[in-house]
């Protein structure tokens, strides 16, 4: 059942990036369409098709849309050091420096925005500021920014990743969350064929994703 504006700003009102208990990463590069942040913990990046969050009094949402994990330094390419241990566990175990020279990066696309006790469903009109911590959206927040599905549009269109893949990901994602699971995910059918009207095969590829 879809809520009222009213209810909607009610639940919302309250939702800042400062109530959630740990951040998953920091921006690093910012602009109004995507931002990129740097888990905090190596490896530690949200999946695709997750919903994020970072901010303060406007509050940016964003739906993870590749995660890359590399060098930091961009001219030293990492060299094979397992050939005498089992497990990759145990590379990282017996060799802790590596902890050190590599970084995980997640590159979100913006899908919304918080502000004034009002979700947006759209880009804001200014992108997170460097160094702006980002959260991942707690199951409440997921369920309330998908009761309208205009955002499909920003990950449809995003030049970056893989889009269907994040797309299904994040509406299975959701559909797990949500009571009504099964009719959200028809509905998001529905909307897709218009979104994607004169695109069949991609239209009928997602809607195998999500067993349509």
């Amino acid at each position: 059942m879809i809520r009222s504006k009213e209810c909607e700003r009610e639940h919302l009102n309250n939702i800042t990036v400062d109530k959630m208990s740990l951040p998953l990463g920091e921006v690093v590069r910012s602009a109004t369409t995507d931002f990129v942040a740097v888990s905090h913990q190596l490896y530690g990046s949200p999946p695709i098709g997750s919903l994020v969050k970072c901010g303060g009094t406007t509050v940016v949402y964003g739906v993870v849309g590749e995660v890359v994990t590399q060098s930091l330094d961009p001219g030293r390419r990492p060299t094979a050091m397992g050939t005498e241990e089992e497990t990759v566990e145990s590379v990282y175990r017996n060799n802790p420096q590596l902890e050190r020279l590599y970084a995980t990066e997640f590159q979100s696309i913006s899908v919304g925005y918080f502000v004034d006790g009002v979700v947006n469903r759209h880009i804001a009109p200014l992108p997170p500021k460097i160094h702006d911590h980002v959260y991942l959206c707690e199951a409440d927040e997921v369920e309330d920014f998908s009761q309208s599905l205009e955002f499909l549009r920003s990950i449809l269109s995003a030049p970056f990743g893989s889009p269907d893949d994040v797309l299904s990901s994040f509406l299975r994602t959701t559909s797990q969350i949500r009571i009504d699971g099964e009719s959200f995910l028809v509905d998001a059918g529905k909307f897709l064929a218009v979104l994607l009207n004169g695109q069949p095969q991609r239209l009928s590829a997602i809607l195998k994703r999500l067993s349509l």
